[in-house]
């Protein structure tokens, strides 16, 4: 593997959440039709993912429980559970990396891999089949690979054939494979996108590829440039490494169903704020610039984001930017696809110094105690074993009554529980 041609690798995992249920407890769903919803008990509640014998029996994501229980009857229900599926997410980065440093995590179910520089372990082949065989074997799961010498044809590959198998895509193969496909299976370009392509007579990706630059760009700006380079199978994109994402913490979530309403998405940017002020307190880092990124069906993103006055490593004041931000930039009624948030301008919590207001002084020492407390009964009883009210209700202030009524409560149940097992 020498010279100046790359070699990436694109891992997915197949039916991510499904399939680390039944790895767990494979006597329950091993081989049976299973879906994830976000909430079981509501037959309102959307399918997040599901197993491969769910849909072959007509189940798709997106669907409410009650559509998935119509079309698949025997079909079991599980409620999801982030944090043994953060527990795997962490297994197979794991396995990737002993075969690369230059690994790029795209979500928590899949990643990039350049190994490029990775002969000594055989050929790009050698190492995908090895990777796979490895995440089935050590953690019971399948995984899809790509092979190619970009990210993009990587993505591409690997979801050529699901699940469980490795798939190598060149460039030269890009015409015979992919020109006669609709512009909407390249991807990054989106449903409406694909519209707006079929009105102006482009209708497959060979049709994109062949289509003039200039009308591209004008009817879609950079984005149209991009475009045609993709449909020719040209990506320059780099394996971004995961030890560069020290100098900001982020997470992105890519949601079941579009939101519209201002309350669907306080909510999720609540649990996005909470997610990323909990690395950053594990690494004893503090933050002062809150970043979002929003992402519609159409696969437009744009990131926001506002430096604040007094660095901080508290939710509740990240949900707060993070709101605001949204508010300022994104239209109610706009169909929001993906959320993100992302926490720069990180500095040891140890040297920064933090002013705070004449009213805040006195509470800020029981906050931060509070914080601690909820940060101990997470790491010791999982995720889900503390839940601030506003990821319960439509109303996020509840996030600071709920810090305030419950605090004394859960610090004496904490040292209680404590109390027990230590000797």
């Amino acid at each position: 593997m020498s010279g100046s041609r790359r070699y990436i690798l694109h891992i997915d995992m197949n039916a991510f959440y499904c399939s680390v249920h039944a790895a767990e407890q494979p006597e329950l769903y091993q081989g049976k039709a299973t879906a994830v919803a976000g909430s079981v008990e509501l037959r309102k509640g959307i399918v997040v993912t599901s197993s491969y014998e769910a849909r072959a029996r007509g189940v798709r994501t997106g669907m409410t429980v009650r559509e998935a229980l119509r079309a698949c009857p025997e079909l079991i229900m599980i409620a999801p559970d982030f944090h043994l599926y953060r527990r795997y997410s962490r297994a197979f980065l794991r396995i990737a990396g002993n075969y690369t440093p230059q690994v790029e995590a795209v979500s928590i179910d899949e990643c990039f891999l350049d190994v490029t520089g990775s002969g000594q372990f055989g050929t790009p082949v050698d190492i995908a089949e090895t990777i796979r065989r490895r995440v089935k074997d050590e953690l019971g799961l399948p995984c899809s690979i790509g092979i190619a010498p970009n990210k993009l044809l990587a993505k591409m590959a690997s979801d050529m054939r699901k699940p469980d198998a490795v798939t190598v895509l060149r460039r030269r193969e890009v015409p015979q494979l992919l020109w006669g496909k609709p512009c909407q299976t390249l991807y990054g370009i989106g449903r409406k996108t694909a519209d707006k392509l079929l009105r102006m007579n482009i209708r497959t990706i060979g049709e994109l590829a062949a289509a003039e630059e200039r009308l591209l760009t004008d009817k879609f700006g950079v984005y149209g440039a991009w475009m045609k380079r993709a449909a020719h199978g040209l990506d320059d994109a780099p394996v971004e490494l995961i030890s560069e994402a020290a100098k900001s913490i982020g997470h992105t979530t890519t949601l079941p169903a579009d939101l519209t309403t201002r309350d669907e998405y306080r909510r999720v940017l609540l649990n996005l704020a909470d997610q990323t002020t909990r690395r950053m307190r594990r690494q004893l880092m503090m933050c002062q610039t809150v970043q979002i990124t929003i992402r519609d069906p159409d696969m437009k993103t744009i990131t926001r984001s506002t430096t604040m006055d007094v660095p901080t490593d508290a939710a509740e004041d990240v949900h707060r930017e993070a709101c605001r931000l949204m508010d300022r930039h994104w239209q109610t009624g706009s169909p929001v696809r993906l959320l993100g948030i992302t926490l720069q301008g990180l500095s040891p919590k140890t040297e920064t110094a933090v002013q705070l207001d004449l009213f805040g002084y006195e509470e800020a020492p029981r906050k931060a105690e509070l914080i601690s407390v909820m940060d101990r009964l997470r790491d010791k009883f999982g995720e889900s074993a503390v839940l601030t009210a506003g990821m319960l209700t439509d109303d996020p202030s509840a996030l600071i009554r709920n810090t305030r009524t419950r605090g004394t409560s859960l610090q004496t149940d904490f040292l209680r529980e404590r109390s027990h097992d230590d000797p």
